[in-house]
């Protein structure tokens, strides 16, 4: 099996703080890789920094064993690492079309965007019927729906997702874990954040935990749902 991103003593500092503490981390292509743990545990740092939004300060990140550590975002989205971030930042101002037409601006041609928004639509059928309404009239599970698939408009290789399911209702949050596992199985890797855990692990391939900015679990996603520490940690208030 190929590796598609390969992290190595990742540590992330914010001043003073040591946010993410010297994590390895491997994904597999066409996995989902599940990391989980509290808030404050170092899982948006970790995202945010393989996307390039915040800089490393030690270890190195390689996606298809191409060093990335020290990309610019733009640079990593066009290498094909997209991250649909936590809360459902999207432009208010436009229309869901625009929307997902921003997403697009890494891609090179006109058929591969329109093969995308094809995709898009598949997958959420809702935003298609909503596709002239201003963003900003649509719901909180909507949105989410649009943080995903403009992420997908860039048609990314690795897609990371952060915290898909945040605030949202059982049903919605059961749609965007069908749908997750739909894009895998189209081949799209995804290593996602959460702190739903179950629902998190029943659709993943290999889970790892953080704990104040450390590794502290990890294995096959299978396993992770039986083990006892996890289950007393996160699974019980799932």
């Amino acid at each position: 099996m190929t590796t598609a991103l390969s992290i190595r003593g990742l540590k992330v500092r914010y001043g003073a703080i040591e946010a993410v503490k010297g994590i390895d981390l491997d994904v597999e292509e066409g996995s989902v890789v599940a990391l989980l743990g509290a808030n404050g545990a170092g899982k948006t740092s970790t995202l945010r920094t393989i996307s390039g939004l915040t800089p490393t300060a030690e270890g190195t990140i390689s996606f298809f064993d191409k060093d990335i550590t020290h990309l610019d975002a733009e640079r990593i989205t066009r290498a094909g690492v997209v991250q649909s971030p936590e809360g459902r930042q999207i432009f208010r101002d436009l229309t869901v079309e625009e929307n997902l037409r921003t997403g697009a601006f890494t891609v090179k041609t006109k058929a591969q965007v329109k093969a995308n928004f094809e995709r898009c639509y598949r997958y959420f059928p809702r935003l298609e019927e909503r596709k002239t309404q201003m963003s900003y009239t649509l719901s909180g599970g909507e949105l989410q729906m649009l943080a995903i698939a403009r992420a997908l408009m860039a048609s990314p290789r690795l897609l990371l997702l952060d915290e898909p399911s945040l605030g949202l209702a059982p049903l919605v949050v059961r749609d965007i874990f069908t749908i997750i596992g739909e894009i895998k199985a189209e081949g799209t890797t995804v290593l996602i954040v959460e702190q739903n855990a179950l629902q998190t692990l029943k659709i993943a391939d290999y889970g790892y935990v953080l704990e104040t900015g450390r590794k502290t679990i990890e294995g096959p996603a299978s396993e992770l749902i039986t083990d006892t520490r996890l289950v007393e940690a996160y699974l019980g208030s799932s």
